[in-house]
């Protein structure tokens, strides 16, 4: 039932702890006073003064006549419950190109939300889902799943429908819609609380239908509609409510403030209540009277949901109906009656006589008088106690007499000696007194008489069969269900033992755990039932999971009600939770190795919850004790890792991968450890950060491991030794793989560094040392990976290594003397390149081509032309590794450069704050001396740049220096490798980017220059190579028409260097504008719109047309950022 203060007079409706005070923001002037009237005088404004009292009275007023806060919305994990599995099986369903446009949308959405373009987020969400949904159609297997049409259009405006409530939830997650559009965010709550209990009560069944069969489909739909109109159709306060409205009239809470109307939850009731038995009738109309079991099976689907929409009644599902609690009251003992009489007569007949008839010993047609005694009066006698109706002493008798019959009716059924029938009849007793007074001794004696009259029941049909089941003999099994029987029976009476008993209770729950673990382990895993020959699955996958959430569900409520303490529960949680791996793997062990890797991972997540508690948080040994532990476990459950990467990848993996899955897994296990106890200590955060990239480059690179690391396991030896890889997967020619060990060495001392795990920003010897380990190994893995053949090389390389990682970490972490010695570093840098490609080609000559003689063979001919050919990829790789390092370069010098004016004018700019501060008494500045300000202020990037050289002028020459030549050497590359692609210039010109101001070649460049030679990069690109191929196409006789019908070479020419030159105007413009951000008149950059179409419509060449079709988009970026300017002119004056 309800906390009393949300309950009214006669009407209490169920109200969730969170929805009933939803959190919203308010300022200081409009916060509302709980003990307020909330209906308040019109004379009580006079006890507030002045005229900012009656504004925030008049705010206050306002938000209460709006009736509507915008606070987020509170019910996200209640609709995650839904809409989460739905998304996830729509997306199966639409299978890689839905995912795709799903994932492409959303990092749009998520770059856009970056950039703080919040409504272009909200319509790229949108927009993303639509384009999958529209990919969904055309990519879904519903049009050969279904054979009707009609089927196949209600699976689709399903599923569509379904996209439609995702994207209106994810809607509600944008907080500036719900402080904007406040009426809209309650249509969508609404929309989203009335649509996704028919959706997902659909979209469930479904799945659950294309897993196991559709013979029990109606079941299933039966189901999930009662989980959800639990979920969703139990009255709630809606999040955007204001919370003070539950307060008024003595707690009780308006109709308008729930999220469901009278419609939606009449709807709702009826589609829980018909659906189910018109989907049955629907799908077996031929066959649904042919047999009483059939018959009983539309009762079922029928009165079932009609006993829970009874029992959900108590919170508040029936308010549409009446509010008057006697006429609920009756309401639902009469129906439920009837219903309870109708439900119980159909279990007997269909699950009772249809699967358990060989139990019951009693002739007919006294066996069906003694099972409707015995069902129905266990189902009266748990419905009148659930409901409180057991209250007083004659209802307590009636109870302990209906519980006295049932238990003896029920021991004759099946067949339980008459000598012996005052046992379960007094069993029933105890029980009914123990529900009645509590009583621990009457517990007690149930227990004992339950346990012997479980053991006879169990020696008298099963002792004596020569079964084995799950690898053991039935009576070892039968053991083992009468030790898990007795605990179950024992544990609800230590429940209500005191409190220092609890130990009790939790050794019996943790006892129960590993018995059920145990059996439900050898069940699944030997899931055949061993009987001259009979092979049968026994132990289905649901049955697993309904005991774990059974298991998790009991736990919770014990924690609750404090029967049970934190220990205890983070055991418990582990074992249930475990058990749902062998769901996943088929394995012996897994239950119990993952078992204990939850154990050691759990602690920081179960037992140091309350955060209020100093306590509750870790000491340093205890973070330390808990690493090794999760360490060992994972090194413990190493078998289980490599059994699933085996599953996985579908061959035993490398010893690289299972070792860095190991670390991976160790360090993603520590990171609620450092989270939640040591998130304040940073050297725990860089010495996680390193564990974890340790892991992943093992799993990427997967270097060679020595064999005593990985095989201390008889399993990983016999998958390693099976003689079937051979004739399998054939022989494999190995490529040496130690070179991996270097770059694993080199990305983890960058990190190392990076993180400050190794002090080199304070000591200038290890800072020296540390470079040059870095480039040593960078160079020999570039060597031995890359150019093993030229070994001459190697020098070579390592050298031009080295001097790289000492300029970078030189450039940002300067010394004393680094100014003098860096650019001298990198003069030694470019030098080797030239020295590097050339030689290279020429030494491989030379040995190749030595000792040549004058006749030549077809086999020496191979040979030059493979030699030459390796020389060209060589070279090519040579040109990648210089265009890496002059890229690491400009970024470099591009980010000091960067820091150094950011701390120039941070100098600058706390400078003026103290002027500003001493001179603070002025009344007024002189407009003189603030047009001085301002004229200092726009010479400032000037000074900031005399600075930087005088300090070290060969920054921004050396930045833009390695920039030109890394833009060259992109141009050569994308010649040698593409052809000269044309869309290649749109992906290089950014690196021009980096150029710097400085004092020699780049004087008059500034930061609003920096996009210009990105746009003179691409225009003069294009143009050039435009006249190249004119020039290649008539000098080869490529020259389109006017060569093929015989004319001559130069119209071909001329037309196409026509079409060229009209191009020029808009590149022009453009370019200029992008130098000088100069206005122009408006109509100039629209006049040259014209001219780039004939060059778009007649031209041969697709570069010319590529020019127009840019120069078109020049003048409209052009004069659509020239109108901005000019506006935002205007706002400004």
């Amino acid at each position: 039932m309800l906390p009393p203060e949300l309950q009214s007079r006669a009407f209490r409706p169920y109200i969730s702890s969170s929805a009933s005070a939803p959190s919203f923001a308010t300022t200081s002037s409009s916060s509302y006073n709980g003990d307020q009237n909330p209906n308040p005088s019109p004379t009580s404004s006079s006890y507030y003064g002045g005229g900012a009292a009656s504004r925030s009275r008049r705010a206050s007023s306002s938000m209460k006549n709006s009736r509507l806060s915008p606070s987020s919305f509170i019910h996200n994990a209640r609709m995650a419950v839904a809409l989460v599995p739905i998304a996830a099986f729509l997306l199966d369903l639409g299978g890689t190109p839905v995912v795709a446009t799903i994932i492409v949308g959303l990092m749009i959405a998520y770059i856009l939300d970056s950039l703080n373009f919040k409504s272009g987020s909200f319509f790229a969400v949108w927009f993303s889902l639509i384009a999958a949904q529209i990919t969904f159609f055309f990519s879904s297997s519903l049009y050969y799943t279904f054979n009707f049409m009609f089927l196949t259009l209600l699976a689709a405006f399903t599923c569509a429908l379904a996209n439609f409530l995702i994207g209106v939830w994810v809607s509600l997650q944008f907080k500036w819609i719900l402080i904007e559009y406040p009426t809209i965010v309650v249509a969508l709550e609404r929309l989203l609380f009335a649509c996704v209990p028919i959706i997902a009560s659909a979209l469930f069944a479904w799945a659950t239908v294309s897993a196991v069969g559709m013979i029990n489909a109606a079941y299933y739909l039966m189901v999930f509609n009662c989980i959800f109109y639990w979920l969703y159709s139990i009255p709630r306060v809606s999040s955007f409510k204001l919370k003070q409205e539950v307060s008024y009239h003595g707690g009780e809470v308006p109709e308008d403030s729930f999220i469901l109307g009278h419609l939606e939850s009449c709807v709702h009731t009826l589609n829980l209540v018909f659906i189910p038995l018109l989907f049955h009738i629907a799908s077996h109309y031929l066959i649904m009277f042919s047999s009483s079991a059939n018959v009983c099976d539309l009762f079922l689907l029928f009165f079932v949901p009609f006993l829970f929409q009874l029992y959900a009644s108590t919170r508040g599902a029936l308010w549409w109906v009446t509010k008057n609690e006697n006429q609920l009251q009756s309401i639902r003992f009469v129906n439920g009656a009837l219903a309870l009489v109708v439900v119980v007569v159909c279990l007997e007949v269909r699950v009772v006589f249809h699967s358990f008839g060989r139990y019951i010993h009693v002739p007919p047609p006294l066996n069906y008088l003694f099972v409707t005694i015995t069902m129905l009066g266990g189902a009266v006698a748990a419905g009148t106690y659930s409901l409180g109706m057991v209250s007083d002493a004659f209802s307590s008798l009636v109870f302990t007499a209906l519980a006295i019959v049932v238990s003896a009716s029920g021991a004759i059924v099946v067949g339980f000696p008459i000598l012996f029938l005052p046992l379960p009849s007094i069993a029933g007793y105890y029980l009914a007194r123990f529900f009645t007074k509590k009583s621990l001794s009457s517990y007690s004696a149930f227990v004992v008489l339950g346990s012997l009259m479980v053991g006879w029941f169990v020696m008298h049909n099963y002792w004596g069969l020569n079964i084995w089941i799950a690898g053991m003999s039935l009576k070892s099994f039968c053991k083992l269900i009468v030790g898990s029987v007795i605990l179950a029976m024992a544990v609800p009476g230590l429940a209500v033992l005191p409190p220092q008993f609890r130990f009790l209770t939790e050794a019996g729950l943790i006892s129960h755990a590993l018995l059920l673990c145990y059996i439900e382990n050898n069940f699944f895993n030997y899931s055949n039932v061993y009987y001259y020959g009979m092979d049968d699955v026994m132990y289905p996958s649901y049955m697993v999971i309904m005991t774990t959430f059974a298991g998790l569900a009991i736990v919770r409520r014990l924690s609750v009600d404090h029967r049970i303490g934190s220990k205890a529960v983070w055991v418990l949680i582990c074992l249930y939770s475990s058990k749902l791996f062998m769901l996943f793997m088929a394995s012996k062990t897994v239950l119990w190795v993952s078992a204990v890797l939850l154990l050691a991972v759990s602690p920081p997540l179960l037992l140091y919850k309350d955060k209020s508690k100093s306590a509750s948080k870790m000491k340093p040994w205890q973070g330390y004790a808990h690493a090794g532990v999760v360490a060992l476990s994972v090194w413990f459950c190493r078998e289980t890792i490599f059994e699933a990467l085996q599953w996985w990848n579908g061959r035993p993996p490398s010893d690289g991968l299972l070792l860095g899955s190991c670390i991976l897994l160790t360090g993603l296990a520590c990171v609620p450890i450092v989270a939640m106890h040591f998130s304040h200590v940073m050297a725990a955060k860089r010495y996680l950060v390193l564990v974890v990239a340790t892991g992943l480059l093992f799993i990427v690179m997967q270097p060679p491991i020595p064999l005593a690391w990985t095989y201390h396991s008889d399993v990983i030896r016999s998958a390693r030794q099976s003689t079937d890889d051979i004739s399998i997967y054939g022989f494999m020619a190995l490529k040496p793989t130690w070179p991996s060990w270097l770059l694993i060495a080199a990305i983890l001392l960058s990190l190392a560094g990076v993180t400050s795990i190794i002090p080199i920003k304070y000591i200038v010897e290890l800072r020296t040392s540390y470079a040059i380990a870095l480039g040593v190994a960078l160079g020999i893995y570039v060597s031995a990976e890359y150019f093993l053949q030229a070994a001459i090389l190697h020098a070579l390389i390592i050298v031009t290594m080295v001097c790289t990682c000492v300029f970078v970490v030189f450039t940002h972490l300067p010394s004393a003397s680094s100014t003098k010695i860096l650019p001298w570093v990198f003069a030694l840098i470019v030098a080797l390149f030239p020295v590097t490609y050339l030689l290279e080609g020429q030494v491989r000559i030379n040995k190749s081509w030595l000792g040549e003689s004058g006749v030549e063979d077809i086999a020496e001919e191979d040979s030059k032309i493979a030699t030459l050919l390796a020389i060209e990829g060589a070279r090519t790789s040579l040109l990648g590794l210089y265009a890496a390092i002059f890229m690491l370069i400009a970024l470099e010098i591009k980010f000091e450069l960067a820091s150094l004016m950011r701390e120039k004018f941070a100098e600058r700019g706390g400078l003026r704050h103290s002027q500003s501060g001493e001179s603070s008494s002025a009344a007024s500045v002189p407009p003189r001396l603030r047009f001085m300000n301002q004229r200092r202020a726009s010479t400032m990037p000037t000074f900031t740049i005399k600075r930087i050289a005088a300090e070290g002028a060969w920054m921004p020459a050396v930045g833009n220096v390695a920039t030109v030549m890394c833009f060259s050497i992109c141009l050569i590359l994308n010649v040698h490798l593409s052809g000269g692609s044309n869309s290649a210039i749109f992906f290089l010109a950014p690196v021009l980017l980096l150029l710097n101001q400085d004092s020699d070649f780049f004087a008059g460049f500034g930061d609003k220059q920096r996009y210009f030679p990105v746009t003179v990069a691409i225009s003069a690109y294009l143009v050039l190579t435009a006249l190249y191929s004119i020039w290649e196409d008539v000098w080869h006789g490529n020259g389109g028409w006017g060569v093929d019908i015989g004319g001559p070479d130069w119209i071909f020419a001329v037309k196409n260097l026509a079409l060229l030159v009209l191009t020029f105007p808009s590149h022009i413009l453009f370019n200029s504008f992008v130098w000088s951000h100069t206005k122009q008149a408006d109509s100039r950059p629209l006049l040259t719109i014209p001219l780039n179409l004939p060059s778009v419509i007649m031209t041969d060449l697709l570069k010319i047309k590529i020019l127009g079709l840019l120069g078109a988009m020049y003048s409209v970026a052009q004069y659509l950022i020239s109108r901005r300017q000019y506006f935002s002119g205007l706002k400004y004056i």
